[in-house]
């Protein structure tokens, strides 16, 4: 029997939870607002006196939205899914879903080396899946549609990223008054692969995985 399924109920699956998990982040932004009127704040104070809070919201929306397109892309070049990369999809699901978690926990308390690292340390993981989605469909004959390979340039974009979000882990939860500013990090990956693509023009690979 075999053990590859056609990956479009996956994609669907998946596409539903991340639209729950963005809607989720902006839940504690709503409660804000009858929280601020029973107060006795007006409906300025809702953005000036919680700025931090919105300022999450925005950052982790964008985090999620920008690891979607990459998901997006990945799956672009998927023509089956199997067990293994479908239990690796769930656990970038996970990481997906923990977000709006850790997003309140910055919102709500001081930034420090412990909120910094749990943040930062999600988003690690969830780089870390989306590398690994990209390595099991790469060259994989069962997974990777022969006239839509993974490029070289995207496996290398997704390691890169996963670089430096590692070094920005490190320093944010490890160095004392690093915090969040660790990941200005973050914007250095397509900086890099600028560069990269000049170096290494991109060659096409043929089904059976080498240049053409």
């Amino acid at each position: 029997m075999s053990t590859t399924r056609d990956p479009d109920r996956l994609v669907l699956f998946t596409d539903a939870v991340v639209a729950i998990a963005i809607t989720l982040l902006v839940l504690p932004l709503v409660d804000l607002v009858p929280e601020v009127k029973s107060h006795g704040g007006d409906a300025a104070s809702v953005i000036t006196e919680h700025r931090q809070e919105i300022f999450t919201f925005l950052l982790s929306f964008v985090v999620i939205a920008n690891f979607w397109l990459g998901h997006h892309r990945i799956f672009e070049h998927v023509r089956f899914y199997t067990p293994g990369l479908m239990r690796l999809n769930l656990l970038w699901l996970l990481t997906i879903v923990v977000l709006p978690f850790t997003t309140e926990i910055i919102g709500a308390f001081d930034s420090d080396r412990f909120v910094a690292g749990l943040y930062i340390g999600t988003i690690l993981v969830l780089s870390i899946c989306q590398s690994g989605l990209a390595v099991m469909v790469r060259g994989h004959r069962e997974l990777e549609a022969p006239d839509n390979p993974v490029s070289q340039r995207e496996l290398v974009g997704s390691l890169v990223l996963t670089g430096f979000t590692l070094v920005a882990f490190l320093l944010g939860s490890l160095v004392p008054g690093v915090n969040f500013y660790a990941m200005l990090l973050l914007l250095l990956p397509s900086m890099v692969m600028r560069v990269w693509r000049i170096k290494h023009p991109e060659t096409p690979r043929s089904h059976t995985g080498v240049p053409s």
